[in-house]
């Protein structure tokens, strides 16, 4: 198979490489990312940091992250004072589609307050197609929210049963009609693949209902058994078998095919989107930019350092109220109120943290960016960590980038693992990421 590169994946391309000048201002400004740790039920398949019947702490966790979101505002502002510019807002959880629409405003209040939010800043909330309103959806538009990111995950019923979701295939479609109708024009579905028991065929007929639809942004995750889910006790005591590698090939081959012939250019290796509707909070992570997440269990990069939130959400809620109580905001101080871990980041790894996370892209990393920002070429830190990859086509170079060939795209963590220096180990993916 051969798909050549999408004109609309060289345009993000274009637009990721940019001047000197554009890199110090993607440098000095962050995206936020808001968790929201309610669920109603917990997926078999989930590793998040989510609880299920705990609703009734939603208003003292609301408090206290619109009270963490002021904080950390003052404690990441400009050597001058000035509030740092912030580009995209993503809701990710949990469910953050369970809160409701003042809970909503009251964190964009508190975020434009604390940062200066862009004024075409991408405002995304994850929901899930079984709680979602018709009333709910016109009022979180009117907030300002701009992009919706829904659950699908199947549309096979048995599947979704099997996951542990609480929506059925008809409420996928009756939520996004009902988002249409709320006017939101950027919507992305998460979809998982190589689920036991799936075949090539119910994949098939899960794309098509999804094209059918007509969503700007689709999200496409091989399912990963991760310790400490049911699903990976099931896996282990053999009572459950998850798609083979090869299985798990021919849905993605299939979804690349099939999507491209759609209209849809991937510009990340789990990511399709339509032309300028690519998921602009998800390329800060790819583009290894700082961030700052707040929450309970959410992680940071910002500063040169890694940071972690305490997890449990009473613990969350008590770390914030005494980072509070003790009135510190100065700008050297941690970006957030609630941190359990610091880990400072050296030169040569974050070096090959924006590596790994740059060839997800499909245009992959710009040679004169990464030179820009380290004062040394791609070639001089990695050429010879890459030599035998590249000697079997798992990476090529394009004019000014450096990215994963087709084949190499189903074998990246061959690359990745070639990136990281010898010592730390680095973890797979920032906070989340999710369309």
């Amino acid at each position: 198979m051969n798909v050549p590169v999408e004109r609309d994946v060289e345009r993000v391309a274009a637009e990721q490489s940019g001047t000197a000048e554009s890199l110090a201002a993607d440098l000095a400004s962050i995206s936020l990312y808001l968790h929201v740790p309610f669920c109603h039920t917990r997926c078999h398949y989930c590793d998040f940091n989510t609880y299920a019947g705990m609703l009734g702490h939603r208003e003292s966790y609301v408090a206290a992250l619109a009270q963490e979101i002021q904080l950390a505002g003052m404690r990441a502002r400009q050597s001058n004072g000035s509030p740092r510019r912030c580009r995209t807002v993503f809701f990710g959880g949990g469910t953050p589609s369970l809160l409701s629409p003042e809970q909503v405003d009251s964190l964009l209040h508190a975020t434009r307050q604390a940062f200066a939010l862009d004024d075409a800043a991408e405002i995304t909330l994850e929901a899930n197609p079984g709680t979602l309103e018709k009333g709910r959806l016109d009022a979180l538009r009117a907030l300002g929210v701009n992009r919706l990111s829904m659950g699908a995950q199947s549309f096979d019923r048995d599947l979704l049963r099997w996951m542990g979701r609480i929506h059925s295939p008809e409420e996928i479609e009756t939520a996004f009609a009902a988002a249409r109708k709320a006017g939101f024009t950027s919507i992305n579905l998460d979809f998982i693949f190589a689920l036991p028991g799936q075949s090539l065929a119910t994949w098939a007929e899960t794309l098509e209902r999804a094209i059918d639809l007509g969503p700007e942004h689709l999200s496409l995750y091989s399912l990963i058994v991760e310790e400490g889910t049911p699903l990976f006790s099931w896996v282990r005591e053999g009572t459950v078998h998850p798609a083979d590698d090869d299985a798990a090939a021919d849905m993605y081959e299939h979804a690349m095919t099939r999507l491209a012939a759609a209209g849809y250019g991937q510009y990340e290796i789990s990511n399709w989107a339509r032309a300028g509707h690519e998921c602009r909070h998800n390329l800060t992570y790819w583009g290894n930019l700082p961030y700052i997440g707040l929450g309970a269990g959410a992680h940071s990069y910002f500063g040169g350092h890694r940071f972690a939130e305490e997890r449990p959400i009473a613990r969350y809620i008590s770390r914030v109220r005494q980072s509070v109580a003790e009135g510190n905001t100065t700008a050297d101080m941690l970006p957030a109120g609630a941190i359990a871990e610091d880990e400072a980041i050296p030169p040569e790894l974050e070096m090959a943290e924006t590596a790994m996370v740059g060839l997800r892209l499909n245009a992959g990393i710009s040679r004169s960016r990464f030179a820009a920002r380290y004062g040394r070429t791609f070639e001089q830190v990695f050429d010879e960590r890459l030599a035998d990859v590249r000697e079997v086509r798992l990476i090529e170079t394009a004019g000014d980038y450096i990215r994963l060939t087709e084949h190499g795209r189903l074998l990246g963590n061959e690359v990745f693992a070639r990136l990281l220096p010898d010592s730390p180990e680095v973890p797979e993916a920032p906070t989340r990421v999710a369309g």
